[in-house]
Formats: structure tokens, C-alpha cells, sequence
């Protein structure tokens, strides 16, 4: 494969957290929505870490990573929440032989034939081993990088994060607009938590248990019995949805998370709330939202108020389940 099919772009709103230890993985696997012990070398996982509510604190991406010769767990997290996330699992330990830091990689993400020219390099030259069409989650690691295959919708470019010890091989690819790269996050119906959203949802609302990132046969973790309870008993109401605004006027996609939604029917009280936002390269703003399901296909959604850009409906890559 050319190398020519790359773009890629320094996704500095992620950070990796390096979980080490004999007990690194037992450990997990007791704070995570997802199981951590069964998962398979090449393979990397979405999973949430909840409160005792079942709310959600952190949405991320985690793989086994032994190549220091210890075992480890790395994990992808937005960088807002990288530092409480360490400290709050840092409470947990206790006597297990675990430690949790920040690591020094830096993260990139890496577009196969979005049509764009990469830069010449080191991770151009290494991408060319790589699947053109990897299945999701798969992991791949190079000299200079571990290589995770991100979700996309039908039809999109294939998408690779890289993970670098060496923050400066991505400094040739610094000119391209990381918004790209989250646009695809959100149309591939992919929910981050961020600082603003904590403590906000329980996991079937950013719809983790359609996109393979709940299990509900793992066993015990924070927030388990609340999580289990809303799926055995139908009562999740809540979705996920994914919205465009065609026309977001002075809309600022960086203060959009975490605000509310409106029904411009119903506009004296909001109907939502914004997860994600990022603006492509023709103006639209896309944006994953919290929304009521008796409200899919019925409510005039708009962000910032009752009055505020209209939020048109789109697809999302898997279907949203009505439990009845």
C-alpha cells in the first residue's frame, strides 16, 4: 500500500495511561463495563469506568501492551479526564500489585485513502505493512508504533490511532485539522466522555452496550447493579443519537459538550444534552447527542435554545434498540 494514503494528525485531546503490574489486568477487570482478562493480544476494547450510580466518569480504548517486559495495560482516554481517572483508580489498589501513570506517548490518527497526501516518514514507511481494511479494535504494532483500528461508518476511509513513544514523529503531520478525525468519531456513533459530561449517563445511553463496550456477564465492577438493572428491567429510555447542523451560524463546537438540547416544540424545558461536537471541513457541525427515544423521529432538536440551529437526525452505523 502507497504510503501516500495516509493523512495523518496529532490527536493531542487523547492521552494514554499506562496500567502496570502482576495484578494490572485482575485489576481492570474489576473497575471496567468491559472484560479485560479475556481480552486477545491484537485486539483493543472500548469500556466505560462508572461511579457506584452506574454514571459514567470515562469512556476509553484499552489493549495489553507487555513489551517492557511487564505486564501492562494501556488505555486511551480523553485528556480532561486522564488525571482524575488515575487518581480515583489509584484509591482502588489497595494492595494489588498495580501502578497507574500518565504516559509520555503521544497519539495520532491516521486515515487510509481520505484523499490527502501524507508526509514522508518514519510512520508513512510503516504504515505501508498495514491491513487496508482492518476489522475494528485490531491492534498492530511497528518499530515506531502500536497501530489500534478505529470504528468507522459504511463507506468511510479506514482509520488507524498510533500510539509513539516519540511525540516527534507526528510533528510532520501537525498541519492537519484534527476536527477530521472527530467528525468520523462521531458518525461512527463512537461517545467520548469528557470533563463536562462526568457523572452524566450510565453506559446504555451513550449506547455502549450496541458498540461492544458492556458486557453483562463479566461480573462485578462499580456502578455493575444499576447498569444491570436498567437492561434486565427495559427501562433504559435514553439513546445516542447523531445530529448535523447544516447551518451552526457562530455555534463554537469547544463549548457545545455537555450543553442542553431543545425540542422546538416543547421549549420550555431542555430535551438533552451535547456528548460530542466537531466541525467539518464544509462548516456543518456534528455532534452526538443524549435524547429521549419517544422523541426520535418526532422532536425539532436544536442546540443552545428552543430557537437556537436546527439539529437534523442522521444514521448512525448500528441500530439503536427501543426496550420495551
Amino acid at each position: 500500500m502507497s504510503s501516500a494514503a495516509y493523512p495523518y494528525m496529532p490527536l493531542t485531546d487523547l492521552a494514554v495511561i499506562d496500567i502496570t503490574g502482576a495484578d494490572a489486568a485482575a485489576f481492570l477487570h474489576g473497575q471496567l463495563t468491559h472484560d479485560v482478562t479475556g481480552l486477545a493480544s491484537g485486539q483493543a476494547r472500548l469500556s466505560g469506568y462508572c461511579t457506584a450510580k452506574g454514571r459514567l466518569l470515562a469512556t476509553l480504548v484499552f489493549w495489553h501492551d507487555n513489551s517492557g517486559g511487564e505486564p501492562r495495560i494501556r488505555a486511551l482516554v480523553p485528556d480532561d479526564v486522564a488525571d482524575a481517572l488515575i487518581k480515583r483508580l489509584s484509591m482502588f489498589v489497595l494492595r494489588a500489585k498495580v501502578s497507574l501513570q500518565r504516559s509520555a506517548a503521544a497519539v495520532g490518527g491516521a486515515m487510509v485513502g481520505a484523499g490527502n497526501a501524507a508526509p514522508e516518514g518514519t510512520l508513512a514507511d510503516e504504515a505501508a505493512a498495514l491491513p487496508a481494511s482492518p476489522a475494528p479494535w485490531a491492534t498492530a504494532n511497528t518499530p515506531s508504533a502500536t497501530w489500534i483500528a478505529a470504528p468507522t461508518s459504511p463507506g468511510a476511509a479506514a482509520r488507524w490511532w498510533v500510539v509513539v513513544e516519540e511525540p516527534d514523529l507526528l510533528s510532520p503531520f501537525a498541519s492537519c485539522n484534527a476536527d477530521d478525525w472527530r467528525v468520523q468519531d462521531i458518525s461512527a456513533g463512537l461517545p467520548w466522555i469528557r470533563n463536562a459530561t462526568q457523572d452524566l449517563f450510565i453506559p446504555q445511553t451513550l449506547n455502549l452496550d450496541l458498540i461492544d463496550g458492556l458486557s453483562f456477564t463479566k461480573g462485578c465492577y462499580p456502578g455493575q447493579e444499576v447498569v444491570a438493572r436498567s437492561h434486565y428491567r427495559g427501562v433504559v429510555k435514553r439513546r445516542t443519537a447523531y445530529g448535523t447542523v447544516a447551518q451552526p451560524g457562530d455555534l463554537a463546537t469547544d463549548q457545545l459538550v455537555g450543553t442542553d438540547t431543545y425540542d422546538a416544540r416543547q421549549p420550555d424545558n431542555p430535551c438533552g444534552r451535547i456528548i460530542n461536537a466537531a466541525q467539518a471541513s464544509n462548516g456543518a457541525v456534528h455532534v452526538l447527542m443524549e435524547v429521549q427515544l419517544a422523541d426520535l423521529g418526532q422532536a425539532d432538536f436544536r442546540a443552545e435554545g428552543p430557537q437556537g440551529p436546527a439539529i437534523s437526525v442522521q444514521p448512525l452505523p448500528y441500530e439503536i434498540v427501543v426496550e420495551r
